[in-house]
């Protein structure tokens, strides 16, 4: 029998209304583990970064940090965190692209149809953002334009003349995708390489320098290993002409050895939680 767990999300982008929280990937997630009851007097509290700061309403509760974005654990507001930072006592490292439907579709990245020219004859590049203020991927992408015409499919630079609905599926008639980070910090890995390893098209990635941590280095293009742009795009050109080489590049796993990492590894996802569930059961024990 799971685990009962009175519980509640608040300050979250997107689900802060109970049909949404059940959507979430942090509810579905902990879903799998646990009996979570949503309600107003929670013994335990997740709450993001949104500016609401709803959180603070709540009290006689643990309060647990959630972040997708590069943003640090305040301890002084929360008992617990889980964000882009090193694991330690209070903080586990839960990097996003855990969270989002697409990661389990990482387990097929390597794995590919007899016929490989649907994958070799397949457009260039693309390139999918609406943050228009990122300016490495701006010159990335214009610099890369020079030898290939890239697509754009959002609002920064749209040169295709409609706007991108569904991305994943965009990203299949792909060679390569440009998936550059907002920025680079350490640990801060996000769904941008997540996306085109889940759809088979090469990451050609900027952001995380540790993101070898993360995700086979064997598996995409990462700009952290070259000097400059200029090398980047040799090495692109480099296996757009060549078939057996990119094929290569596309059948490897998206994780090395084909194993997990720590980071999202499930059993340690939960040990964390685990710990963190069980304070209320030993503080019932001891009174």
């Amino acid at each position: 029998m799971k685990q009962a767990i009175r519980i509640n999300f608040k300050d979250f982008w997107f689900y802060d209304t109970i049909e949404n929280i059940y959507k979430s990937g942090m509810y579905q997630l902990l879903s799998k583990r646990y009996n979570l009851e949503i309600v107003n007097s929670p013994d335990f509290l997740i709450y993001s970064d949104s500016e609401e700061r709803d959180f603070l309403k709540y009290n006689n509760c643990v309060k647990i940090f959630y972040t997708g974005e590069n943003n640090r654990p305040n301890f002084d507001e929360c008992d617990y965190s889980f964000s882009f930072d090193p694991t330690t006592n209070m903080n586990y490292r839960l990097p996003l692209y855990k969270l989002r439907k697409s990661f389990d579709e990482l387990k097929d990245k390597h794995i590919l149809d007899e016929n490989t020219t649907k994958y070799t004859n397949r457009k260039f590049c693309n390139f999918i953002y609406s943050n228009c203020h990122a300016k490495e991927r701006i010159e990335f992408m214009n610099q890369l334009s020079k030898y290939k015409s890239v697509d754009s499919g959002g609002t920064t630079i749209n040169n295709i003349g409609f706007f991108v609905k569904n991305k994943l599926e965009w990203l299949k008639e792909y060679k390569f995708t440009i998936a550059f980070e907002n920025v680079s910090y350490p640990g801060y890995t996000t769904e941008k390489i997540l996306h085109p390893l889940a759809t088979k098209s090469i990451p050609i990635y900027w952001g995380n320098p540790l993101v070898y941590k993360d995700f086979n280095p064997k598996a995409f293009i990462n700009c952290n290993d070259y000097n400059n742009f200029d090398e980047v795009i040799k090495r692109v050109i480099e296996l757009d002409n060549d078939d057996d080489q990119y094929l290569a590049m596309l059948r490897e796993p998206a994780f090395v050895n084909d194993i997990e990492n720590e980071y999202v590894n499930e059993d340690n996802i939960f040990k964390r939680f685990d710990k963190i569930f069980n304070i209320i059961n030993k503080d019932n024990t001891n009174q």
